[in-house]
């Protein structure tokens, strides 16, 4: 066998022995199989071993098989979240999250950039599970449906095996304007699909009208004006979450899977009073809601650190973790988290554990150091690329990069052009345009990676650790 084999890939299951290669010549990977080749496909060689090219269906066989290869649920264990937009980043994954007791999602996507990147659901799902299988990775991890917006977008991802599934509401949230008056807010709630919520106004009202909730020394109590900017925001949100939940219950059977909602792309942030109604009326509506994701106040922009006051998020975020304290039955979750290293310790603190974690194009980025390191005459086809594609691509994202204020590439020197990867405008222009850059230059980049994967991986294991370290604590302490 001409190849390199991963040797923690190594197993050895009721008599029949798997293994992934890299072929030295080409340096393409494949599944070998020896033993009970009932399923797989491929061509065997002089020792009677059988080389399985990584595709769907062996996919499929080798997970009918060993089933730790399989996404599961993760339910309240706190847990974090590994986009992967190349397909080639779950080995350092693993070994950044590998003994830190933190529950990954190693397959996340959504619909957006699964449209970007030109792959499906299943080739998502597939792609982290064949880094699973290299690494040797025997605990559980979910896979992640990620900003799901219509019941059509469900059916791709039940069908591909995912776990975890991300409601995004967002663009039924109304935008109520705090200078409505509260005759103006009553006047509107003909707009609220009562249907959905299956109970009157009235009685609705006896459920919250100067009512007192109390969360831990804070007491909560809704006036009507307040009980109304929840209702009137969130109404048509609430109500077209509990149309996808049955539209899941109804593809997934007896699976287990986790629902999540996410209300972070919206135009102004969740209250207190806000959340509370929120996670009250997903209660009451029989809807199994794992992790809710609220709009903080600040700014939550992709690749960069927090923007804006650290000490009034904790204050914020203390108060979120009491309304989740007082549910209990579900985890807090932080969208477009990567990189907020200054606000890490407040999140693990106050949530104790109760929190979702979610990124996606920082490994993006990783990827583009690489290429900085490895090919700097690429890395500037791919920067100045980026610029040009830039004010097209940022139109669905939430982002403040400017053009202007990055360093012209002429005078940087190839040995510092990875200095990009940590100048903030940069890094954003970098972020947000990967759907262009991939469609350009896809398989280029990828090819760079497999040539120098170990020091990807070392890349992507650096960077996570310094993610993952501020929940370290917490996670023993849950898990204990």
């Amino acid at each position: 066998m001409n190849g390199i084999i991963y040797q923690n890939s190594v197993i050895e299951d009721n008599g029949t022995t798997y293994f992934l290669v890299k072929d030295e010549a080409g340096g393409a990977k494949y599944l070998a199989v020896k033993g009970d080749t009932n399923g797989f496909e491929g061509d065997f060689d002089e020792n009677g071993i059988l080389h399985s090219p990584l595709t769907s269906s062996n996919a499929s066989n080798l997970r009918s098989r060993l089933p730790w290869l399989r996404p599961v649920s993760l339910g309240l264990d706190i847990s974090f979240g590994f986009g992967d937009r190349l397909g080639l980043a779950t080995p350092g994954h693993i070994r950044a999250v590998r003994q830190t007791g933190i529950a990954p999602v190693f397959a996340q996507q959504s619909v957006r950039e699964n449209l970007r990147t030109g792959r499906t659901p299943q080739e998502v799902l597939d792609d982290a599970m064949w880094g699973v299988f290299q690494e040797g990775w025997r605990g559980k991890w979910g896979a992640d449906a990620d900003h799901l917006k219509t019941p059509e977008d469900i059916k791709p991802f039940v069908r591909a095996g995912y776990t975890f599934f991300t409601i995004d509401p967002g663009d039924l949230v109304a935008n109520i304007s705090i200078e409505e008056t509260k005759t103006g807010l009553m006047t509107n709630t003909g707009r609220v699909p009562w249907e959905s919520f299956v109970i009157t106004q009235n009685d609705l009202y006896k459920i919250y009208l100067n009512k007192t909730f109390h969360l831990e020394g804070f007491e909560l109590v809704y006036d009507e004006e307040t009980l109304l900017r929840a209702l009137l925001k969130y109404g048509q949100a609430i109500a077209h979450t509990s149309l996808m939940y049955n539209q899941l219950l109804g593809l997934m059977g007896q699976k287990a899977f986790d629902l999540e909602l996410s209300l972070d792309e919206t135009a102004s942030p969740t209250s207190i009073y806000e959340h509370f109604f929120v996670a009250s009326e997903l209660a009451r509506l029989g809807i199994k809601c794992i992790s809710l994701a609220p709009r903080y106040i600040g700014k939550f922009e992709k690749g960069v650190d927090y923007i804006g006051d650290s000490g009034e998020f904790e204050s914020e975020i203390k108060l979120h973790a009491k309304v989740l304290r007082y549910f209990g039955n579900y985890k807090l979750s932080l969208h477009s988290g990567s990189d907020k290293f200054s606000i890490y310790p407040f999140i693990s603190r106050h949530t104790r554990g109760k929190l979702h974690i979610k990124t996606a194009g920082t490994s993006y980025l990783e990827a583009l150091r690489v290429v900085a390191e490895k090919d700097p005459a690429f890395f500037r086809e791919i920067l100045a690329f980026s610029q040009e594609k830039y004010r097209t691509d940022r139109a669905s994202y939430f982002v403040s990069a400017e053009i202007d204020k990055m360093a012209p590439p002429d005078g940087i020197k190839d040995s510092d052009l990875s200095s990009y990867l940590d100048q903030f405008d940069a890094r954003e222009i970098l972020h947000v345009t990967f759907g262009s850059v991939l469609g350009k230059w896809g398989e280029r980049l990828k090819s760079i990676l497999r040539e120098h994967e170990e020091f990807y991986y070392s890349s992507l294991e650096k960077h996570f650790n310094r993610h993952l370290e501020p929940f370290h604590e917490m996670a023993v302490h849950t898990n204990d």
